[in-house]
């Protein structure tokens, strides 16, 4: 019997150990697939991260977060994510339907203090929901948007070449720097000092698509009014603590300055640190480490679980938002759909991109697994294809 035993307990040990080392195995050849990418488009600096509901399944770091003083890039290093913000946002304006501040279908013209109308359908409404999906008509107007990014030139060292490059782009910093609710009315109301019919389209409301910065800002803003708290405190509140995410805020801390990745143009030349007017559309600053407890948060509330949000909110920011049949303008639903500020991807996945001068990053799920993964660089990637497509892969089996 006990010969019997020790044949059974040395059998299992045996499949145990052969799937780690297949595991380990498998994790490796990602490593080296990444660390050719790295080199081939000479990356600064990257963090990625593999998880499932529970827990990490893969972390690997690459390169530099500072690279004159040679500091390693790691998962605990912080930078802005760019885009991925929006996923927040997400999350905020459905913990706000929660909380009954408004609905999706609402006028934002209900919850607002100045009134915001396309001039060209000015009997139109413009809803929550348009907001979310990118459909409100508002674009970011490239005479105007850049300069709502604000460079702190004093802060750190940075190469006065690289950034002659991004003013060049437009970021002149023309704007002042001023409170979210400031520039979105002189953006936004007829009486604006930046209003300019530019910053709309000439398309209905609802009936075409448009990526939309300030749109998605005008979103967190929404909440903003009903709350009473800045968006920077409600998603503290909502999101940030209860993920115990202690290393991601809105803005930059001077004070941690050794923490934070940053910005490169190329792999020597780095920009000034900055900040966004519009910061809820850009400019979370967190880390690997931070976005994996995110990660796993999301893989369990689309399974059901009520962290963060409840279960029917979840399935509402989940659901795909323009059917096959009649899909606004300027969006192929060959790639994707979109959820609520979600990318719902024909390959299975949730996700979201993010980009900005010296930033790259993507945060993604898989439903079908339970997995899911991110990264985040700290120099902007014109095509990120090639790594997104090498984490998908490694996350379209399910771990053990």
């Amino acid at each position: 019997m006990n010969r019997w035993k020790q044949i059974i307990i040395g059998s299992l040990l045996f499949c145990v150990y052969t799937q780690i080392a297949q595991g380990q195995s498998r994790f490796d050849t990602l490593t080296t697939s990444l660390g050719q990418i790295v080199k081939k488009d000479s990356l600064t600096g990257i963090s990625v991260v593999l998880v499932n509901s529970k827990q990490i399944l893969y972390e690997h770091n690459f390169g530099y977060a500072d690279v004159a003083k040679k500091t390693k890039y790691t998962s605990q290093t912080i930078q802005n994510i760019g885009s991925v913000s929006k996923t927040f946002i997400a999350i905020a304006l459905m913990k706000a339907v929660e909380l009954g501040y408004f609905k999706l279908e609402t006028s934002v013209n209900e919850i607002l203090p100045f009134k915001v109308v396309n001039p060209n359908y000015p009997m139109t409404d413009i809803t929550v929901r348009q907001l979310s999906n990118h459909t409100s008509s508002i674009v970011d107007n490239p005479a105007i948007f850049p300069d709502t990014y604000q460079f702190d030139e004093g802060l750190a060292e940075y190469d006065v070449s690289a950034y002659s490059v991004l003013q060049n782009m437009g970021y002149r910093e023309k704007i002042k720097d001023t409170p979210l609710k400031t520039f979105l009315y002189d953006y936004l109301s007829g009486d604006g000092k930046y209003y300019n019919t530019n910053n709309f389209v000439g398309d209905k409301p609802g009936s075409s698509s448009h990526y939309s910065n300030i749109g998605s800002a005008l979103a967190a803003y929404l909440i903003e009014v009903k709350s009473g708290m800045t968006y920077a405190e409600f998603t503290k509140k909502y999101i940030l603590k209860p993920l115990k995410m202690q290393n991601s805020s809105w803005f930059l801390n001077a004070q941690k300055l050794n923490k934070y990745a940053k910005p490169y143009y190329d792999l020597v030349a780095s920009f000034p640190f900055y900040k966004l007017i519009t910061y809820p559309d850009g400019g979370l600053r967190t880390n690997t480490a931070d976005l994996s407890k995110y990660l796993i948060a999301l893989i369990n509330g689309y399974n059901g679980s009520q962290s963060l949000l409840s279960k029917r909110s979840y399935q509402a920011m989940f659901s795909p938002q323009f059917s096959k049949e009649n899909p606004p303008k300027g969006i192929s639903l060959a790639y994707r759909n979109k959820g609520i500020f979600w990318n719902l991807y024909n390959n299975g996945t949730v996700g979201h991109d993010g980009d900005d001068p010296g930033v790259s990053s993507f945060l993604f799920f898989n439903p079908a697994t339970g997995q899911g993964g991110a990264f985040l660089c700290n120099r902007y990637l014109a095509d990120k294809t090639e790594i997104i497509a090498l984490l998908v892969k490694y996350t379209n089996e399910r771990s053990l």
